[in-house]
């Protein structure tokens, strides 16, 4: 049975982040259909933060998942659940993969059977067959399984703008943040602040409703969400203990 908050959440159309104090400050979380943008700078360690996301949303909100992993192996991103002993649903878990064939590592599955869980394309310049991969994920949980709730997650814009330009990077995204809206679910786009020019920047940010930002002054992070209510939430200082992200 679903506790209190939830009907009261899932009433008010919002999503959970799962970092409490970040959905509080939203009151309850992201609003369904949105599209946000995680942006930091290299090596802050925002994919732990975009990883809880992802957790929750499958454990907690019981979305179908679908992640694009230009930085990664889909082996290696389901090992670290594994690692840090998060039990994924993989039956609502798909990964895109675009670089285990580049590093060869599509058959080094150290024993996971994910089969059904991972699609490969060749290369990340190949948006196209990104595309399809994630169009078969959004067909398989919503017409076979029955899944009406999805998430899409994408790691990183970063890197598919190193192999395409920022037009045809928007082209891109435009398709999928629309269908995200359409279907009342959640995109959460990585970026890496201070390598790209502001115009790029800002010409992607029209495609999203707000920025889940991440800094780190003195060897201290913080996060804050901005565009997501009416005013900016205050910056949240947090630490990460593994899988585990506690606001201070």
């Amino acid at each position: 049975m679903l506790s209190f908050r939830k009907k009261h959440i899932e009433e008010k159309g919002m999503i959970e982040t799962g970092i409490p104090e970040l959905d509080e400050s939203l009151g309850g979380g992201i609003k369904k259909g949105s599209n946000i943008m995680l942006i930091g700078p290299p090596m802050s360690r925002k994919e732990v933060i975009l990883n809880q996301i992802m957790y929750h949303g499958a454990t907690k909100n019981e979305n179908a998942v679908i992640a694009v992993s230009t930085c990664e192996t889909g082996i290696h991103a389901l090992e670290w659940f594994e690692e840090n002993k998060l039990v994924l649903p993989l039956s609502r878990i798909g990964i895109v993969d675009c670089i285990a064939k580049m590093v060869g590592d599509f058959d080094n599955n150290n024993g996971i059977d994910c089969s059904d869980n991972i699609k490969t394309v060749d290369h990340p310049v190949d948006l196209t067959g990104i595309g399809v991969r994630i169009s078969q994920f959004f067909e398989e949980y919503s017409m076979i399984k029955n899944i009406q709730k999805v998430q899409l997650c994408i790691n990183s814009l970063s890197m598919l703008l190193v192999y395409s330009n920022i037009r045809t990077v928007y082209r891109f995204l435009h398709v999928f943040t629309r269908r995200i809206k359409e279907a009342g679910g959640l995109g959460v786009y990585v970026m890496e602040s201070g390598i790209h020019d502001m115009g790029s920047i800002a010409t992607l940010s029209q495609l999203f409703d707000g920025i889940i930002e991440v800094k780190s002054e003195n060897d201290r992070n913080f996060l804050r969400a901005v565009g997501l209510s009416p005013k900016p939430t205050h910056w949240l200082e947090y630490e990460i203990d593994g899988a585990s992200i506690r606001v201070l």
